[in-house]
């Protein structure tokens, strides 16, 4: 398929998540058909509103049987992989999702001829002592081998109404009088709104990100683990003291809270929070970020408001108080 070609067949797996709903939206306003694979389309109806009747078409496919990836696949223009885990969870383990079914994807899209945009992460390394870090960084390793001319985007953390990240911060503070902060809160995060990721990834999809690239995707904050639950408490109107918990500590605690439901702490991400989640110098030399796509990151400051404001005290009423 020739750059800039516009396609009109989009499969993407991980269609039903946070950062695919925003992907399928794009991508039908612009137009285009979309198959979205997941393995239980019965609780993807939420999906089809965002295009015309037909548009979105929900498929079953399952990463760890390839022949249900080659069917999803069948006469895509271009295939998007956005299927990922924070936490292994029965069958759903790291190296299913990540590195093999990742491999199947990429070797599918391959067979069809179908322009491949695969999702990974800023700190994927294979030779990462995290598991999360390793089977990411794995991935695009075999994602190359299979599919040479794959576009490999890179994000750092997502924010956004759904996230997992200050919608959980946010309803601790409503509850605890202390927020606890690993390691002192020193590691630096880009964070990216997820609206912003998604119009990334659909400019790969319709031609505009050269092939064969890697692009490391931040918003235009830079900011602390302690700053952003600094921004968090001021946008929900809450003062909370913040402890610092030594790694040592979070370690120990996280080897049991991984098995609590939703697996709210496990060691691998108190270890992933030794490094910074940045995008390196050498993206942004290399012209591979948001910007570089013509994509104004949206701030902290315009969005948070618009989805943390029921967990101020009267909610969306708390600036009336008074009057």
């Amino acid at each position: 398929m020739e750059l800039n070609a516009q396609p009109t067949r989009v499969t993407i797996f991980g269609g039903s998540g946070f950062l695919g709903r925003h992907v399928v939206r794009v991508l039908a306003g612009a137009g285009c058909q979309v198959r979205v694979a997941c393995r239980r389309p019965d609780l993807a109806g939420h999906l089809q509103p965002l295009g015309n009747v037909g548009q979105i078409q929900l498929v079953q496919a399952n990463l760890r049987y390839r022949w249900s990836i080659d069917r999803a696949v069948e006469d895509a223009d271009v295939v998007i992989n956005l299927a990922a885990i924070l936490a292994p969870s029965g069958k759903q383990t790291f190296d299913a999702v990540h590195v093999r079914g990742a491999q199947w994807v990429a070797e599918a899209a391959q067979a069809a001829k179908a322009r491949l945009v695969h999702i990974s992460a800023i700190g994927a390394d294979a030779t990462s002592s995290v598991e999360y870090a390793r089977t990411k960084g794995e991935a695009e390793d075999l994602v190359r081998k299979a599919a040479p001319t794959a576009i490999i985007m890179r994000p750092s953390i997502m924010f956004g109404a759904e996230d997992a990240f200050f919608n959980r911060f946010a309803a601790m503070a409503c509850l605890a009088p202390v927020l606890p902060l690993i390691g002192g809160g020193h590691s630096m995060f880009d964070f990216v709104h997820v609206g912003d990721v998604a119009r990334a990834v659909s400019a790969a999809a319709l031609g505009r990100a050269e092939e064969g690239t890697v692009w490391e995707l931040g918003g235009p904050e830079r900011l602390s683990m302690r700053e952003a639950m600094e921004r968090m408490l001021e946008t929900i109107g809450r003062k909370r003291l913040m402890m610092t918990i030594p790694f040592p500590i979070a370690h120990s605690a996280a080897l049991v809270l991984q098995f609590l439901p939703g697996a709210p702490l496990t060691p691998g991400q108190v270890a992933m929070l030794r490094e910074d989640n940045i995008v390196s110098e050498e993206a942004a030399a290399n012209r591979r970020t948001l910007a570089d796509l013509g994509i104004q990151p949206s701030s902290l400051a315009s969005v948070l408001p618009s989805y943390l404001v029921r967990f101020r005290k009267h909610g969306q009423f708390e600036a009336r108080r008074g009057l």
